[in-house]
């Protein structure tokens, strides 16, 4: 039987993409024409599948290969070949290392107490901004602080100068993602991303160097666990400006999507408010084992981040013929798992645009297929810092929730955009109040 989907189009398909406003949006539409699996145009990917059904995606989660073209983009960040597209055999083991560190409890509590303390700094900017009634950029300003916490984590807190490691990757983020997105930065020099993604190269090489020297093999610090297992020095860096790229992106994304939805929805805000009270007493932050007992928080998390993906895909290349239901695909085809296409999919998510934490409850959970919810991916090329990314943004919604209640800025419309992650196109500007605990506090559950 032959898959669904739109006429081919002689550009190739980058029409579509860019009159539907992106790849996310534009999953979501063809889902909605054609089905669950879809045929269509995607320059650099020539006929692809995109696949929206939880079941049939079963049939691909287990495929542990990316194609090259689409993750071509990412090749001018590293030196001894692009990670993300890695062969299986050896990205097999580079990922048991990985996981090793970034899903571990030790890890995080070793740097549990650095993220706080950049976190609280934020939060003490933005009681300035209370304190004059000024609105905050969320997106902006929690994007920053992922990227200084993945700073302190990736490189061990031992960057000599973290405000010019932020910024140099800022720019190195900013001039890649413009080239894929074809976004001209007004007033950029030539040479600025080169001169920036050198010196970060160099600020790697340096703590790799010291990680060796002083013969460190710390299993809970990324560096000292890929110098441990033998990494060569050009993939340990490569590794660690990998993990840079992506939690720049995945963790203040996710918490500024939570608070958007949170402002919008003060019972839903009460409740979580509530349990902070109940949980952290009169502590402004909580402690890592704390993390496991904001149970509603985290199902909040979770349906903010079902409603809106950080990211917009997971691709895999077939390496065999593929039965997915009625329909066969050849060896070689490029298969998409749309996020935001599952996440909205009514089978499994009823009434999917609304926002209702409930649906995370371990019973609710429990009716619906795997691969019903996954923001991190999936399968062998799921995102190794899944739990990490998720430790920390529960750390900056306690201590941002614990401390204001957010209210949206009056005629500022939100609308969602794909810059490689599900940005707002203006921003999600809010404004923050500190919290009055008393009875009247209207973020307190009635």
């Amino acid at each position: 039987m032959d898959i669904p989907g739109p006429e081919p189009r002689a550009d190739g398909g980058a029409g579509a993409v860019a009159e539907a406003g992106g790849l996310h949006v534009y999953q979501l539409r063809l889902h909605a024409a054609y089905g669950p699996v879809v045929r269509f145009q995607l320059p650099g990917a020539e006929t692809a599948v995109s696949v929206a059904d939880p079941v049939l995606l079963e049939a691909v989660a287990g495929i542990d290969k990316r194609p090259e073209r689409l993750f071509a983009f990412l090749e001018p960040l590293f030196e001894a070949g692009n990670l993300q597209v890695m062969p299986a055999g050896e990205h097999g083991p580079w990922r048991r290392v990985l996981l090793s560190v970034l899903a571990g409890r030790p890890s995080h509590e070793r740097h549990f107490a650095r993220f706080t303390t950049l976190v609280t700094a934020l939060a003490d900017r933005w009681g300035g901004c209370a304190a004059a009634r000024e609105p905050v950029a969320l997106q902006k300003d929690l994007t920053a602080l992922s990227l200084r916490m993945i700073c302190v984590y990736a490189l061990g807190g031992e960057a000599e100068d973290p405000d010019r490691a932020v910024a140099a990757f800022e720019e190195v983020l900013t001039e890649h993602l413009g080239r894929l997105y074809q976004v001209p930065v007004p007033g950029r020099q030539e040479g600025r991303a080169a001169e920036a993604l050198a010196y970060l190269r160099a600020l790697v090489d340096r703590v790799v160097a010291a990680h060796r020297s002083g013969g460190r093999g710390d299993r809970s610090d990324l560096i000292g666990a890929l110098v441990e297992a033998g990494e060569r020095p050009a993939r340990i860096r490569d590794t660690v400006m990998m993990a840079m790229l992506a939690a720049h992106h995945t963790t203040g994304v996710a918490v500024s999507w939570t608070l958007h939805l949170l402002g919008r929805h003060p019972g839903a805000a009460g409740r979580v408010t509530d349990e902070l009270d109940r949980v952290l007493g009169g502590r402004a932050a909580p402690e890592y084992g704390d993390l496991r007992r904001l149970g509603y928080l985290e199902m909040v998390l979770k349906e903010a981040m079902r409603l809106y993906p950080p990211g917009p895909y997971g691709a895999r290349e077939t390496t065999e013929a593929l039965v997915l239901g009625d329909y066969v695909i050849p060896a070689g085809t490029t298969v998409f798992c749309p996020f935001w296409a599952v996440h909205m999919n009514p089978g499994h998510w009823p009434e999917p645009e609304k926002f209702v934490p409930e649906r995370f409850t371990p019973e609710e959970t429990a009716k619906r297929p795997r691969l019903a919810y996954l923001p991190f991916g999936m399968g062998p090329r799921g995102c190794e810092g899944a739990a990490l990314a998720t430790a920390e943004a529960m750390l900056v919604l306690a201590v941002l929730l614990k401390r204001f209640r957010f209210a949206p800025v009056p005629g500022h419309e939100v609308t969602p955009v794909e810059r490689f992650v599900l940005w707002a196109a203006d921003d999600i500007r809010m404004t923050v109040h500190p919290r009055a605990h008393s009875p009247h506090d209207p973020y307190r559950s009635a």
